[in-house]
């Protein structure tokens, strides 16, 4: 799909400062980078498919949890604010690691947002599938392996052709899919909660608990461990509001602005519909209870029903919410698709995988061999697992979680290694630029650690795997896919750097200076330097 004209990018030289891909410039204000990064969390979805989960783990106190996933969230979303101001490159970890830290360390993290893209396309297009039929009232179709697969790499290719014609038509269509998923989703939570408070809601009902938003009533650390996991992944894909920061206007400020307001944006609308649903339904294991494993996969349908009633409006209502479920995973199919052609587009600007990755359509100004790849690779991926087993589908997706855990922690440790020299300069330096993105790094490691070990259990998911070497290991299979996802990425990186070792040699891009003590002299008239009091400048780019 890319055009002769269409060449790949050369970095500029160490001395240029910041760079230029060749993306449509300023195409994107505030208010569109926030409806992209709220898109591709894919609230409906996320929800739908993760709070009986939660619920299953944690209870009544699914509410503190949901509340307590979102404080790594804004840490790590102040991490990618401030070093968005310092280099606002479409590559985010990637390039942020690689200044701070190495090439190898920001192979891996780019490495880590492509491979929890890919895995977890496949999820969203299987449910894009499987909704699609139920909308039209084609329940059996919904059920068939096959026709959702198909209807599954339909929406894919989709999605992959309006990413690649332009970002702002991207941009405007979320506007359009975010909105009917944010509207039904507030109808939903106040419909339920006035039949709460008015008593017509099923005897299964009750008020709003304090008792809910008591953590240490979670039964065990364990429990805790997996429900902010589950948590976290339904606040993921924030980032991608940052991820197009080459196509922002004022790019080192709105996309780090739009980061931070999504996640509040989200906390906002999960905090509301968990209440609400908790209030309605309560969390048994039995009819409309969150708890129930019959509901587990979709608790937002289920609970539809139960709230507008059968006829006339509730079944309007009813289907809008099976629509506004579809339109999430579809939005978060596309937002899915622009944040790993960007990683990929800056890896093969500096060389870090191949040239073509670069290319960049002369008319759309859209990356064009990334953006398709990125389309042809989830729709194998999503195809093979398919043909494989729905269980090891389920795994794949359920090891998101620790890809999530090490790319977002990861960039939390580089805003503070990168700013390390000025972080005693203020206050302001210190709080935002170290102990809150690196309390946010510290919070992920440990759910990264922690979940290693309770995803390892050979009975934890619905696959296991055993080592075929001594001691014979048998390890779940969440595990076997989340750290061989990384393992693979290593490898891959490791036979690069023998075939083109520039950019491992540090010839593209070299690790940070690192922003110098507001006392250094060389750098008092730097506009662009952390020395500005107000906090409002940047940090050279490093290069």
């Amino acid at each position: 799909m890319g055009s002769p004209a269409a060449a790949p990018y050369a970095p500029p030289p160490p001395d240029a400062g910041g760079t230029d891909k060749g993306l449509k410039k300023g195409a994107l204000g505030l208010f569109s980078s926030v409806v992209i990064g709220l898109a591709s969390t894919a609230p409906a979805y996320s929800l739908a498919a993760t709070l009986g989960f939660i619920v299953a783990i944690v209870g009544l106190q699914s509410p503190i949890v949901i509340i307590l996933a979102f404080v790594p969230m804004l840490l790590i979303a102040y991490g990618y604010k401030e070093l968005n101001r310092a280099d606002p490159d479409c590559g985010t970890t990637f390039t942020w690691a690689s200044r701070a830290f190495g090439p190898r360390t920001g192979w891996l993290g780019g490495w880590g947002i492509i491979a929890a893209d890919i895995i977890v396309m496949a999820n969203l297009a299987q449910i894009a599938g499987a909704y699609g039929f139920q909308l039209v009232g084609a329940d059996g179709l919904a059920n068939d392996t096959f026709w959702v697969t198909f209807v599954g790499v339909v929406w894919i290719a989709v999605m992959t052709l309006i990413c690649y014609i332009g970002i702002e038509i991207s941009a405007n269509s979320q506007k359009v899919l975010l909105t009917i998923e944010v509207v039904m989703l507030f109808v939903l939570a106040i419909t339920a909660l006035v039949k709460v408070y008015g008593g017509t809601a099923p005897s299964v009902s009750s008020h709003v608990q304090g008792s809910w938003f008591n953590p240490f009533d979670i039964g065990s650390l364990d429990a805790l461990t997996k429900g902010m996991l589950a948590g976290i992944f339904i606040y993921w894909g924030w980032d991608t509001a940052v991820s197009v920061n080459e196509e922002t206007r004022d790019r080192d400020r709105t996309p780090g602005r739009a980061a931070v307001i999504s996640t509040i944006v989200l906390l906002l609308v999960y905090g509301l519909v968990t209440i609400a649903a908790q209030a309605f339904a309560g969390v048994g294991d039995k009819g409309i209870g969150l708890g129930n494993p019959d509901n587990s996969g979709d608790v937002l349908s289920n609970l539809g029903s139960e709230v507008f009633g059968a006829g006339g409006w509730g079944s309007f209502a009813t289907k809008l919410l099976i629509l506004m479920v579809l339109t999430s995973a579809a939005a978060s199919t596309q937002t899915t698709i622009l944040p790993t052609a960007r990683t990929t587009l800056s890896m093969a600007a500096f060389k870090a995988i191949p040239d073509r990755f670069a290319r960049i359509h002369p008319r759309f100004r859209t990356p064009t061999w990334s953006t398709v790849g990125m389309g042809l690779a989830s729709i194998a991926f999503y195809v093979v697992l398919t043909r494989v087993s729905e269980n090891v589908l389920a795994d794949s997706i359920g090891s998101v979680g620790l890809m999530i855990a090490f790319y977002y922690g990861l960039t939390g440790f580089a805003c503070v290694w990168y700013y390390r020299k000025v972080l005693t300069r203020s206050f302001h330096d210190l709080w935002i630029r170290g102990i809150v993105p690196g309390l946010g790094g510290a919070l992920l490691l440990y759910f990264f650690v922690n979940a290693c070990r309770v995803y390892a259990a050979a009975d934890y998911g619905s696959t296991s795997w055993t080592v075929p070497v001594p001691p014979h290991w048998h390890l779940g299979g969440v595990f076997v896919t989340g750290i061989g996802a990384l393992l693979v990425g290593g490898v891959l990186m490791l036979v690069y750097r023998v075939i083109r070792p520039a950019f491992f040699r540090q010839e593209t891009i070299p690790v940070s200076a690192h922003p110098a003590h507001p006392s250094d002299p060389a750098h008092s008239s730097d506009p662009r330097h952390p020395s500005d009091p107000h906090g409002d400048d940047q940090a050279p780019p490093g290069t």
